[in-house]
């Protein structure tokens, strides 16, 4: 798949083992400021342009906000980098999102957070899994 191309897909299935990560776990809405500043860290490191951890951050913290509506427990992010790809898994306890329905009228109360996530990867996927739901966006180093 060329790297300009966005791809959504839902899978319920067993994710295979993730491979080595860093790992940041996030309980309540304050530990955002810190949740994207490890993001934003992790993905520089990994090679990742300016701009586009930019981005990652914004995805990252959308889909965060995200767990913190919907859960009591919070999540996990977990960021890695495989050859030219950047990684990242957002692993909750809520319900499967629902992707792949474009973006919301202006006037839309919610529903546009995961549609700018959509947008701005390069790939969303939505994996059930014995941890819980995760949500992996893949960037392009």
């Amino acid at each position: 798949m060329a790297t300009n191309q966005r791809e959504t897909r839902a899978v319920a299935e067993q994710l295979a083992p993730a491979p080595p990560t860093d790992t940041m776990a996030y309980e309540v809405a304050t530990d955002l400021r810190e949740l994207r500043a490890f993001v934003c860290a992790g993905a520089t490191a990994r090679g990742l342009p300016a701009e586009r951890v930019e981005l990652l951050a914004l995805a990252v913290s959308e889909l965060a906000t995200n767990t913190l509506q919907h859960t009591a427990e919070g999540g996990r992010v977990r960021l890695w980098a495989e050859g030219d790809q950047l990684f990242c898994d957002v692993v909750d306890q809520g319900p499967t999102r629902a992707f792949g329905r474009g973006m919301p009228a202006a006037d839309a109360v919610r529903g546009r957070g995961l549609a700018i996530v959509e947008q701005i990867c390069d790939e969303v996927a939505v994996l059930a899994a014995g941890e819980g739901t995760v949500v992996r966006i893949r960037l392009a180093l």
